[in-house]
């Protein structure tokens, strides 16, 4: 029952200032209108897109500390649409493919890769997680201006629509509660829905703020992770000296092989 008599009250309230208010604040509650759109787009699309990050993610690093190498999730073809750190993992997969392919060092019969190539993975994974925390963060800048600025344009109409009462009264030489509370009410409204656009924009900005930061902070860890895993089994962690006396030692024995194959039959 209070329910029932408080919303109509509310309701005819807010109507009752809307109907009083100027030109000028009814062009400032149009404004606040368009930012609360903006802003509540922005905080719908943000839900879904961090709930399915963080549920995907999930389901990732499930996967991915299940595995004992770096390029296993790629042989067995799973994928994690969706998780940030999934695509940073891409990331990394595709340039160690690439080093590799074209830039192999070769040790005790496996294929591994040279220092430089370990700093392009590396670089790779610095721009994806760069590039996952810019596309966590798309959108927020909205969110931040409802926040600051729908308070202060809703004081701009109110004060503007108070300034525009009291002159009106000063033109009719009436001075009436009567004759200056519409004016008002209309003015107040503009405060009202400046407040109304500013407050769930605040609560939806700090909360995706915490959890953006949780994100990129868990990408951090998880590149250094990775990297340290590609760094272990797939870079050639042989000292200068060591490449170097081996790289002397293989090309002796493909001299002496070669100078073999030219020693006449008698002569063996």
């Amino acid at each position: 029952m209070t329910s029932f008599v408080i919303t109509p009250m509310f309701g005819s309230a807010l109507q009752f200032a809307f109907e009083k208010a100027t030109i000028e604040g009814k062009i400032t509650i149009s404004v606040l209108a368009l930012v609360s759109l903006f802003s509540w787009t922005v905080i719908i699309s943000k839900i879904f897109q961090l709930a399915r990050a963080s549920r995907v993610s999930k389901k990732f690093f499930e996967a991915y500390h299940d595995t004992h190498e770096p390029l296993e999730l790629q042989r067995q073809q799973l994928k994690f649409e969706g998780a940030p750190a999934y695509e940073l993992y891409t990331a990394g997969v595709e340039e160690l493919n690439y080093q590799l392919e074209k830039n192999p060092v070769h040790l005790d019969g496996a294929r591994k890769i040279s220092a430089s190539g370990f700093d392009a993975v590396r670089i790779s994974l610095e721009e994806a997680a760069m590039g996952e925390a810019l596309a966590l963060e798309k959108g927020m800048i909205v969110l931040s201006t409802a926040v600051a600025g729908g308070p202060f344009i809703g004081l701009l109409g109110t004060v503007w629509g108070v300034m525009e009462t009291f002159a009106g009264i000063a033109k009719a030489n009436s001075a009436s509660l009567t004759a200056m509370a519409p004016g008002v009410a209309g003015a107040l409204i503009a405060t009202v829905i400046g407040l109304l656009v500013a407050i769930p924009a605040m609560f939806a900005y700090n909360f995706m703020v915490t959890r953006i930061r949780a994100f990129t902070q868990e990408l951090d860890a998880f590149a250094i992770r990775f990297a340290t895993q590609i760094e272990h089994s797939h870079v050639d962690n042989r000292s200068i000296a060591e490449g170097v006396s081996a790289a002397i030692e293989k090309s002796l024995k493909k001299r002496d092989f070669d100078a073999k194959q030219f020693i006449p039959a008698e002569q063996v």
